[in-house]
């Protein structure tokens, strides 16, 4: 079995994740335009996650014209790219712990109720099966974000 466990922690080197990004976007025919890299690496830098709203007051100390629409854009275009996913349960934007995802594949997520925090699970036995279940029963996941309530490891060892 094949399984990662990413918790999403403090950025290790910003401009090569970026950089990552970038490349990405390359190979797939499409532009990580300066916008979208910025809204990317707020993300980055705050691994527990952003509202959008708060993502926008952040672009508005160098982008002082930034509107929703702004960054609703970017974000959709992010999460087009496998590069940020939206965990619903607390409307927060993460950026993608290892820009790896492969088209269609969901992402799933362990979100601790008792500090917010989210782990990127890196497992595609536990989605493959997941969604062959799902199919069996003829049932289709509804986003490419799968979140599980779980209790952290951290959380757990406070009690």
């Amino acid at each position: 079995m094949n399984t990662t466990y990413v918790p999403i922690e403090a950025p290790s080197d910003e401009t090569d994740f970026l950089d990552g990004a970038e490349a990405h976007c390359r190979a797939r025919g499409v532009s990580l335009t300066p916008i979208r890299r910025m809204v990317l690496a707020m993300l980055h830098c705050h691994p527990r996650g952003l509202k959008a709203y708060d993502l926008l007051e952040r672009m508005k100390a160098d982008k002082p014209g930034a509107s929703p629409p702004t960054v609703y854009r970017a974000l959709d275009f992010l999460i087009d790219q496998g590069l940020a996913h939206k965990i619903g349960r607390m409307n927060l934007f993460v950026a993608c712990s290892q820009l790896c995802h492969q088209e269609r594949m969901p992402g799933l997520f362990l979100v601790c109720p008792r500090c917010n925090g989210v782990t990127e699970l890196q497992d595609e036995s536990v989605i493959r099966a997941l969604t062959a279940s799902l199919a069996a029963v003829g049932h289709q996941l509804e986003s490419q974000e799968v979140e599980i309530g779980a209790i952290c490891p951290r959380c757990r060892e406070l009690g």
